[in-house]
C-alpha cells in the first residue's frame, strides 16, 4: 500500500478539521459540546495556518491523521478514530521528531491514552498547568523528549 506523509493544502483544511473532530470525539471524552464548538472554527481559521502541517495519507490519498508543529513543539497530533492503533500516530510522531525537530508536547492530562502514548515514545512530564492555553479548566502536561 502507498501510505505516505505529505503536505496539506489549504483547500484540504475542512477534511483536516473533520479528522480533528472525529478524533477529539473519540478520545477527549472530558470535553463538552460547547468546547468542541468553540475550538472547531479556531482550528479551521487560525490554528492550522499557525503550524507546520503534515498528514498521513492512505492509498486513496485520504488524510487519516495529521501533525502540526511550531518551533520544536508538537501542537497537534490527531488520528481519525477508524485508524487509531494502526501505527499512524507513531509514524507521524517519528516523522515530526526526525524531520521537524520536535522535542516537546503539551497534552491534556485527562487524555490518558495520549499521555501513555507520549511516555511510551520517550517523552517525560516536566511541568503541569491547571488551565489549557484558552483558559479552560483542562489541565495540561508539558512533556519533553528525553533522549
Amino acid at each position: 500500500m502507498d501510505h505516505r506523509i505529505d503536505y496539506i493544502d489549504k483547500f484540504e483544511y475542512k477534511e483536516v478539521v473533520n479528522v480533528w473532530e472525529a478524533s477529539v470525539r473519540a478520545t477527549h471524552h472530558f470535553l463538552k459540546e460547547e468546547d468542541i464548538a468553540y475550538f472547531k472554527p479556531l482550528i479551521l481559521n487560525t490554528y492550522l495556518d499557525a503550524v507546520e502541517l503534515r498528514c498521513y495519507r492512505d492509498e486513496n490519498y485520504k488524510i487519516n491523521g495529521f501533525v502540526g508543529v511550531i518551533d520544536g513543539s508538537l501542537e497537534m497530533l490527531f488520528i481519525h478514530p477508524t485508524h487509531i492503533g494502526k501505527r499512524i500516530g507513531k509514524t507521524l510522531l517519528e516523522y515530526a521528531i526526525n524531520s521537524l525537530n520536535v522535542n516537546k508536547v503539551d497534552v491534556n492530562e485527562q487524555n490518558q491514552q495520549a499521555v501513555g502514548f507520549y511516555k511510551h515514545c520517550g517523552f517525560e512530564t516536566i511541568g503541569r498547568s491547571e488551565l489549557d492555553p484558552s483558559g479552560k479548566p483542562y489541565p495540561i502536561l508539558h512533556m519533553e523528549l528525553i533522549k
